[in-house]
């Protein structure tokens, strides 16, 4: 058997700089850091941070006053912020920078009484910090995930129109859903660079490639993550036997029976340790060195606020 690794896989900018703010911020407090809902879907991150201390909280009201509060990179509603402030918790930001991108553009379309429609899956942590951007009681934000919710929509305004999108969606499936949002809503405008982020996008052209040569494709990632779904979902559309999982303990040999080539893939939160356990587990069954596909380099870096700097001394 040949191994293929994906190229991009594992953590984006946006993952990395949630981290880095979390660390630092350990490191300059020296007091309890909480973190509202998972800092990022991954739960080998979750318990690594989990042994350095860190606190992971649903709700603002189960963090003491006066504490250090870290926002996922998923975003909160601008109702989180203010509770926060009320607590007079020290708040360090760690949404992704192209969520909070999507962020403004729900928060200007409210602000000018604009109604939005914002593409995206129900439940989701980044979709409900988008829908809590839009204050406007004369206006509406509309959450649609399929066609035919596009075809049962009904808005108040047609000609006061815009759509964003969730980041880490299935490219094909929201450029479907946009087509009928225009067929249906002709003035609906968009945003002017689309939301999905280039992590989202990278990922899922790999996949495209890997799908290509690959007999099995294992996407590494937990389940609640979203852009290791959309990949597993891309993977299955494209014909091959494609599976989630968290850690080589997931991999069972029966799925191996007559495989020559296994392709590699991790989601936008998986960290690449994990990616390389799976790797010596394939070789320690019998499967050969593995072999990079042609790298994409990512150069997108996004800094962290200048309080959670670190200087080192000489």
């Amino acid at each position: 058997m040949n191994i293929i690794l994906a190229n991009p896989r594992g953590f984006c900018a946006g993952v990395k700089r949630a981290i880095s703010i979390v660390e630092n911020a350990l490191k300059i407090y020296k007091k309890t850091i909480y973190v509202k809902h998972e800092l990022v879907h991954n739960q080998y991150v979750i318990n690594e941070l989990r042994k350095k201390g860190v606190i992971f909280v649903e709700k603002i009201s189960q963090i003491p006053d006066n504490s250090v509060v870290v926002f996922s990179a998923h975003g909160v509603s601008k109702k989180i912020v203010k509770k926060a402030i009320k607590k007079k918790l020290i708040i360090l930001n760690a949404t992704c920078p192209l969520v909070t991108k999507v962020h403004k553009e729900v928060s200007a379309c409210s602000k000018k009484g604009i109604e939005t429609i914002l593409i995206g899956h129900k439940g989701h942590p980044e979709v409900e910090g988008t829908i809590g951007q839009y204050e406007n009681k004369n206006g509406k934000i509309y959450l649609v995930e399929s066609i035919s919710d596009v075809d049962n929509l009904t808005v108040k305004n047609t000609e006061k129109l815009n759509f964003v999108t969730q980041t880490t969606l299935s490219i094909s499936q929201t450029k479907n859903i946009i087509s009928s949002l225009k067929k249906k809503f002709p003035k609906i405008t968009g945003p002017f660079k689309e939301d999905i982020c280039y992590a989202t996008t990278n990922r899922q052209k790999a996949v495209h490639y890997l799908s290509k040569i690959s007999d099995i494709i294992f996407v590494i990632g937990s389940n609640n993550s979203s852009n290791s779904n959309r990949l597993t979902e891309l993977g299955k559309e494209l014909g091959v036997f494609t599976i989630l999982i968290n850690s080589f303990r997931d991999i069972k040999k029966i799925w191996l029976k007559n495989v020559n080539c296994i392709g590699i893939t991790a989601g936008a939160s998986a960290p690449e340790i994990l990616v390389k356990e799976v790797v010596e587990y394939l070789k320690n069954i019998g499967a050969n060195k593995y072999i990079e596909m042609i790298k994409v380099k990512e150069k997108k870096f996004f800094r962290i606020p200048k309080k959670l700097l670190i200087i080192k001394k000489d």
